[in-house]
């Protein structure tokens, strides 16, 4: 969409850039033009198999895995967008949905280093909402079975609007849930599935471990679950949205990011803010079962 920048020039209103990601990935994206490409430290990363998991210059804590794209190679494209997008000559200010509180510093950075026009925090927008955003019809059912259940006593599970996993995933996951005796409501999504419209191509295994102590729908009302005092864990994709979400409500989370800025949130969320666990690697049951009860079972006994 930066088609919009030149238009707002021509038609000359008071232009302002919306950010609805988080502050870091912004500056992210500002320090890899002034700092860190002059530095000679974009290159490397360019090149960086077997190195991975090694912390990018200037970006504590973030990893060379965590930069907010899905494959280094395309660093230069995602780089080339985000300089357009952020062009700062036809801005007077910048207005970002996040709070002081969770990014002072790259806030001030940002201010005072990396750009010459104001910066305005004015998040988490969801609080202040006063309708749904939801794409999806919400089934507002699963409030009733969240009636039912015990204060802090289910894990909602949700991988947002865009991410896909495959059959063998998901059944582990359903095992892992299964094995970790604790009630969940799970946020299968029509087309999440590979190869599937639904559930229909899960074993029939699946019906059965997901009919006792769970309960599945399509899409639900994040806002309202997230506040319920039955949820007790967030299994999320960490999308900025469900981040804010998460953390306005207390809820503690299991990170499991797919692409773009998710994963920058789910290594804040376990290294900075300290408001949730991180879910790397492949998925089979054990892992599950261990992350849910690391969330579930020990933080209460905590």
């Amino acid at each position: 969409m930066n088609f919009a920048g030149a238009v707002a020039k021509e038609v000359e209103p008071s232009k302002r850039h919306f950010q609805h990601n988080k502050c870091h990935r912004f500056c992210f994206c500002r320090s890899v033009f002034e700092e860190l490409d002059a530095n000679n430290v974009l290159a490397p990363l360019k090149d960086s198999k077997g190195k991975q998991n090694e912390l990018v210059p200037g970006l504590h804590p973030l990893r060379i895995k965590d930069l907010p794209t899905s494959k280094i190679a395309s660093l230069d494209k995602i780089l080339e967008l985000y300089k357009n997008t952020i062009d700062k000559g036809t801005a007077s200010s910048v207005i970002i949905n996040t709070s002081s509180c969770l990014e002072s510093s790259s806030l001030s950075w940002l201010q005072q280093e990396g750009l010459d026009i104001p910066v305005y925090p004015i998040g988490p927008l969801h609080m202040v909402a006063s309708t749904s955003t939801s794409l999806f019809e919400e089934n507002k059912s699963c409030i009733e079975w969240l009636n039912k259940q015990k204060q802090d006593s289910v894990i909602f599970v949700s991988l947002g609007s865009l991410a896909l996993t495959g059959i063998n995933e998901t059944f582990e996951t359903a095992l892992g849930l299964d094995n970790s005796n604790q009630h969940f409501l799970w946020v299968i999504r029509p087309g999440s599935i590979r190869g599937s419209e639904w559930i229909e191509h899960l074993p029939e295994e699946f019906s059965k471990m997901v009919s006792g102590q769970s309960y599945v729908v399509k899409w639900a009302p994040q806002r309202e679950v997230l506040a319920h005092p039955a949820v007790g864990g967030f299994w999320s994709h960490c999308g900025w949205n469900s981040t804010l979400g998460s953390i306005g409500e207390e809820v503690p989370m299991i990170c499991r990011p797919f692409s773009a800025d998710q994963n920058v949130n789910a290594r804040y969320l376990e290294c900075v803010w300290r408001g949730g666990i991180q879910v790397e690697g492949e998925l089979d049951r054990g892992v599950v079962e261990r992350a849910v009860k690391e969330l579930m079972v020990e933080e209460e006994r905590r």
